[in-house]
């Protein structure tokens, strides 16, 4: 792969009309998904939009959110919403880990691997830059077979 793959999560107010957007008007064909969250290809970048409660919401497309507008369980864990980062070759997000934790980044979510044994098993990692965004770094084995796999 001669591009690695951004990884972008996006706050929604409704599942149900991202779907109908993402993957009917756009096009974007479908990945894993819950009752929460759906992965989306974004012409080779994975986008993934997260329903939470976007806060008021005053007029239609007039949504306000703080940096972290909300949570969602994913694997065990409290994934902050929005978050973006960067998919990475495996060896490269171990050395970005390492560099982490030697520079004394505090975690929100410690690296581990996610979805063990499963078809999108990756390694992630979450932080907050001083501004209070999330920032999550994740990296697969084979990033074409296993970043869309279902």
């Amino acid at each position: 792969m001669s591009l690695t793959p951004f990884h972008l999560a996006i706050p929604v107010h409704d599942l149900d009309a991202a779907r109908n957007f993402y993957g009917g008007t756009m096009g974007l064909t479908e990945g894993r998904s819950s009752d929460c969250w759906i992965d989306y290809n974004l012409f080779g970048h994975q986008l993934v939009v997260h329903q939470v409660e976007l806060g008021k919401q005053a007029e239609k497309g007039n949504a306000t959110h703080t940096p972290e507008a909300g949570r969602n369980a994913v694997d065990g864990h409290d994934v902050p919403v929005p978050h973006f980062g960067v998919v990475l070759e495996m060896q490269t997000w171990q050395q970005l880990a390492t560099r982490l934790k030697n520079e004394g980044v505090s975690f929100a979510i410690e690296p581990y691997i996610r979805f063990q044994g499963q078809p999108g098993e990756q390694a992630t990692l979450f932080f907050y830059d001083p501004s209070g965004n999330a920032l999550e770094f994740k990296a697969f084995r084979d990033i074409e077979s296993q970043l869309f796999a279902k």
